[in-house]
């Protein structure tokens, strides 16, 4: 079950990716600017960000194996539009095509998390749900190792009939494995409760969360267009490096989930990510132009994502069974609302003040996020 939440997980996530990382082909080999090119990366986290809350209401409903079948179709379906509009160059048809991928994407962020969370007990949870996270980073670390050297060659119509194809082959091996987990009432500490009513653990939660996704957001998006534009990086060896520093992503969120399962608290290790990628983003900001930075972008990379999976872990065990997956939609739907805003809005403060100051102001949304996680209230 871990795996097949991690299939879905990494084939959604490098589907929704790859308008992400058209970005230095389409600005800077076809003249798109950053601001549009960074609005067509930013369709499917619309697309998510709409949908995600309907998306955990129908897992509370008809259950995990159901959601995530229904949902990897879709991004089949979504994939095909988008190649419609690849073949015609059209890219509002394209752009349409991603956003209903977003669509589908919200499928798997709700019910591969409930999968895992149903599966495993409460002292395994944290390392599972760090493994399952890193269906994040592996997602995009997997698209950056194709999209952009093939786009050079074999063009955007090509990238998105790999991404249909794959999306198919995930599809059936979904709908052929998944079990839906067992439902303990005894687990589920609120009782069946709204979890929201006197409890403002999640509302902060969900808070710390949004802000803290922002800064690994202007990583993912322009890590690649910085190591080519600002480094003078080939296509190709920005890509190899993009994908490493994923690697080492999805390292730091199996790395926090082991360290949450053994202190037994989500919270208290999610605080100190949050210290950790104020600090680091600071200091890319103040060296970016150095050769060190390079080492330094690829340790933001690693840390800014590790709090997603001690976030997730904490959302379900406060939820319950009965509540996990709206918890869940509403957990990510904070998340892709701001994560929406920085391909455009961090496009255009590139543009016109430069990375260092774009690196900068990233740096103050975990800052915020320090004072938002609730562990004080913890239990």
């Amino acid at each position: 079950m871990l795996v097949a939440a991690m299939v879905a997980q990494v084939t959604a996530t490098a589907v929704v990716s790859t308008p992400l990382l058209l970005i230095p082909h389409l600005h800077l080999d076809e003249g798109l600017s950053l601001v549009a090119s960074g609005a067509l990366a930013a369709a499917p986290l619309v697309g998510t960000l709409l949908t995600l809350v309907v998306w955990g209401a129908i897992v509370d409903r008809v259950g995990e194996r159901i959601a995530l079948s229904s949902g990897l179709a879709l991004l089949v379906a979504g994939c095909a539009v988008a190649l419609a509009g690849a073949r015609a160059d059209d890219a509002i048809v394209l752009a349409l095509g991603f956003g209903l991928c977003g669509v589908a994407a919200g499928s798997s962020n709700s019910a591969s998390g409930r999968l895992v969370v149903g599966w495993f007990p409460a002292h395994r949870r944290g390392l599972a749900m760090g493994i399952r996270q890193t269906g994040l980073p592996l997602g995009v670390g997997l698209a950056a190792l194709v999209v952009p050297a093939a786009v050079q060659t074999r063009g955007v119509a090509w990238i998105v009939t790999l991404c249909l194809v794959v999306a198919a082959v995930a599809t059936v091996f979904i709908a052929v494995t998944v079990v839906d987990p067992p439902r303990h009432a005894s687990e589920d500490p609120s009782g069946g409760a709204n979890p929201y009513r006197g409890d403002r653990r999640l509302a902060r939660i969900h808070a710390a969360s949004a802000l803290l996704v922002i800064p690994q957001y202007v990583v993912w998006t322009f890590m690649l267009l910085w190591l080519i534009d600002r480094h003078g990086w080939s296509a190709a060896a920005a890509g190899v490096l993009y994908a490493v520093s994923q690697v080492l992503g999805a390292a730091g969120r199996i790395g926090a989930g082991w360290w949450s399962d053994r202190v037994g608290d989500r919270l208290g290790p999610m605080r100190q990510v949050a210290v950790a990628a104020t600090a680091v983003m600071l200091l890319l900001a103040l060296l970016e132009g150095s050769p060190v930075a390079v080492a330094i972008m690829v340790a933001a990379t690693m840390i800014t994502v590790a709090d997603n999976g001690l976030a997730f872990t904490a959302v379900a065990e406060i939820a319950g069974s009965r509540w996990s997956g709206r918890a869940f939609g509403i957990q990510n739907t904070g998340q892709y609302l701001t994560s929406a805003a920085v391909p455009p809005v961090v496009g255009a403060i590139v543009q016109y003040a430069g990375y260092g100051w774009a690196f900068a102001a990233a740096a103050v949304f975990p800052l915020a996020a320090i004072a938002c996680v609730p562990v004080a209230t913890r239990r």
